[in-house]
């Protein structure tokens, strides 16, 4: 990256996480943030819409692309086939599919412009834990997310290409107010160590960290930020 402001690509910004990353970034970065009126990450042909957009409104260059859009939606095992099928299919779409199709962009305008670039993928604790009998699905978008990452920064290093990940557990946005009340929150918290969920200021801090400050000896690392939760 330049001394200029870096470019920034937020996916899933207005609310939780994704609006708090925009929060943190604010002032230190020009960042385009992304919601379902920009591009519908459900449709397959959505992250290239996005990445078009993205380029127009950032001047043509992107520097920085952090993938925070996901869903948490329930599918239970029970559910007719159909049913199953787009379950798993939308969340593969927009948790890691949408993610890939806009890595797969961010490197193909890098090497283009002969520039490195960082990638930032939140993902979840899920993906090293696995989650409920309802959510097989999101644990392994998760777990795929983590693996791409692994992938892009070992194939791409040599490049100046860092890819990094954030595994948060329980974080207190609607996504997660809406689980802990319908799955008992004390239940919950109870496997929590430090007793609560994550902030999203604390998610976002470190993906911040890792989009304009972690040295690049770091490209490939996975933080987690789950109150002890789950310890790797």
């Amino acid at each position: 990256m330049t001394n200029e402001r870096p470019h920034i690509l937020v996916t899933g910004s207005t609310r939780g996480i994704g609006a708090a990353i925009l929060e943190t970034l604010d002032g230190r970065a020009v960042v385009m943030g992304h919601g379902s009126a920009d591009a519908d990450l459900s449709d397959p042909a959505g992250a290239e819409r996005l990445w078009e957009t993205a380029l127009q409104r950032l001047d043509g260059r992107i520097d920085v692309l952090i993938n925070n859009a996901g869903v948490f939606e329930p599918v239970a095992v029970d559910a007719p086939l159909d049913d199953w099928h787009a379950g798993w299919a939308r969340t593969m779409q927009i948790n890691l599919q949408a993610s890939a199709d806009l890595c797969r962009r961010a490197i193909l305008h890098w090497r283009e412009r002969g520039c490195g670039g960082r990638i930032v993928n939140i993902a979840s604790r899920a993906a090293y834990r696995g989650d409920s009998p309802a959510h097989w699905h999101y644990a392994a978008s998760k777990a795929g997310m983590v693996g791409m990452t692994k992938s892009i920064a070992r194939g791409f290093a040599a490049e100046g290409i860092l890819a990094f990940a954030v595994c948060p557990g329980f974080t207190m946005t609607g996504m997660a107010e809406d689980y802990l009340a319908s799955r008992g929150g004390d239940k919950l918290l109870a496997d929590i160590p430090l007793g609560r969920v994550a902030d999203p200021a604390e998610v976002a801090n470190a993906a911040t960290y890792l989009a304009l400050d972690a040295p690049a000896s770091m490209t490939g690392a996975v933080i987690d930020i789950n109150g002890a939760s789950f310890v790797r």
